[in-house]
């Protein structure tokens, strides 16, 4: 991966809400059409992650990730890049609090990124919709 798609995927806290939204474009379920949306990611524990936060279902996109994993992740501000990448819903009840712990901090700094009242409380997110992401070489 190109050193500037690298850094401007591996968002720091330090990151502004503009460089943490991205658009993707997944696979729908049932028509097999191409399906864009915007959308935030986060990193957490070294990882990017997409995550739907305290928005009440559904999220068509999660439900397309999990019927076909694979999807374009869109960088868009500053960098822009089309990346091929594969989701993976993070079930596990610990792995999800580990890594939401890590959102909800980051989301609860004093430049607040997210642009979300505060403070933002765990609680309300651990219902999410919350995907691992990997990129392809």
């Amino acid at each position: 991966m190109d050193e500037r798609i690298r850094r401007a995927v591996e968002i720091t806290p330090a990151a502004g809400t503009r460089e943490r939204i991205i658009d993707i474009t997944t696979t729908g379920r049932r028509t097999g059409l191409p399906r864009p949306i915007e959308i935030f990611f986060y990193r957490a524990l070294g990882r990017t992650f997409l995550c739907s936060g305290t928005m009440p279902p559904p999220s068509n996109w999660y439900v397309n990730l999990v019927a076909n994993p694979e999807f374009t992740f869109h960088l868009k501000h500053g960098v822009r890049a089309d990346l091929q990448a594969t989701a993976r819903p993070v079930t596990d009840p610990s792995e999800r609090l580990a890594v939401l712990t890590e959102i909800v901090a980051d989301l609860n700094q004093p430049h607040n990124p997210g642009t979300l009242p505060q403070p933002v409380r765990l609680a309300d997110w651990m219902s999410s919709r919350l995907m691992e992401v990997t990129f392809s070489e």
